[in-house]
């Protein structure tokens, strides 16, 4: 990437004597962490407001009190440091065939697949920390401190390779009580169910109803809730019939919390879960392992 200009950027000691500063809310105790003098400290903070324009402290006497403009700084410069503290243990780490992996998923994938079978990929890499956050749709890897990222949908990410991980099957289900109460024998009958909606997936009913071939069946009706995790809750409490994945499911099915509404509600959405790895990011050590490890379990060679 062309690097066509300086940057302006305050010295790293004038940064060090701020946020020391800043968090003894003095001169001299600013002066004795750093083991220098305090008018070194005073200089490079003078020099740092300059550089920026804005005063940072109130000052009294030897005492410090930030300013607005120096509260707000401050945050800026802890963060910064935090993250070249961050950069250097990593690399450390990466020396010894660990590191840290910043990963985003989707949080059902995340509670009902991947982190139950978690361990094994930390028993073989001990010293890779993994590390989650939520993302429900692609974002820009190039703004975000993020290594890798699961994906639901269809295998679009600008910026970014796909790998496949799974095709999306999804089973229709409810509590035993609520089967025998609405009568659920076939399909046709899901026409006076209550239809359990997911916000993310406002085509699911439709979509399932219509590989189904059943027509005349309102497939957006009924309650609607934010997550898989919460449609399920409420077909367990016998609230209605929910479209689920089976990843979602198996285990409620296995354990007799819910059953199938009727025979043979087995569908492929032709969706897929896929790994989003962005460009030049494949290499990475840690990315590396837990790629192999990911596909392994998804049963995909690697």
């Amino acid at each position: 990437m062309a690097h066509d200009m300086a940057r302006s950027l305050p010295t790293t000691a004038s940064l060090q004597a701020f946020e020391s500063a800043a968090f003894h809310q003095s001169i001299t105790r600013a002066a004795d962490e750093l083991h220098l003098t305090q008018g070194a400290i005073s200089r490079q903070i003078q020099a740092l407001e300059q550089h920026l324009g804005v005063e940072l402290f109130h000052r009294q006497r030897q005492r410090v009190r930030l300013a607005a403009a120096g509260q707000r700084y401050l945050e800026h410069v802890r963060a910064a440091f935090d993250r070249l503290e961050g950069a250097a243990l990593e690399l450390r780490a990466l020396r010894r065939g660990g590191g840290t992996l910043h990963l985003a998923i989707l949080p059902t994938y995340g509670t009902k697949w991947l982190i139950p079978r978690l361990p094994s990929f930390t028993t073989h890499h001990p010293g890779v920390q993994v590390q989650f956050t939520t993302r429900l749709q692609p974002f820009d890897f190039a703004a975000e401190d993020l290594d890798a990222a699961i994906h639901y949908g269809d295998p679009v990410w600008p910026g970014a390779k796909l790998e496949r991980l799974m095709d999306e099957e999804v089973r229709v289900v409810c509590s035993d009580g609520y089967r025998r109460q609405a009568r659920l024998r076939e399909p046709a009958d899901l026409r006076s169910a209550v239809l359990l909606q997911i916000s993310s997936r406002p085509y699911g009913w439709d979509d399932w109803l219509g590989r189904k071939g059943l027509t005349g069946i309102d497939g957006r009706r009924g309650p609607r809730f934010e997550h898989h995790s919460m449609v399920l809750q409420a077909a367990i409490a016998g609230l209605g019939v929910a479209v689920l994945p089976t990843f979602v499911v198996d285990d409620e099915l296995a354990e007799g919390h819910v059953v199938e509404a009727f025979a043979d509600t087995l569908v492929r959405t032709g969706k897929a879960y896929w790994l989003a790895v962005p460009e030049g990011r494949a290499e990475l050590p840690a990315l590396a392992a837990f790629r192999a490890w990911l596909l392994r379990e998804h049963g995909r060679a690697g």
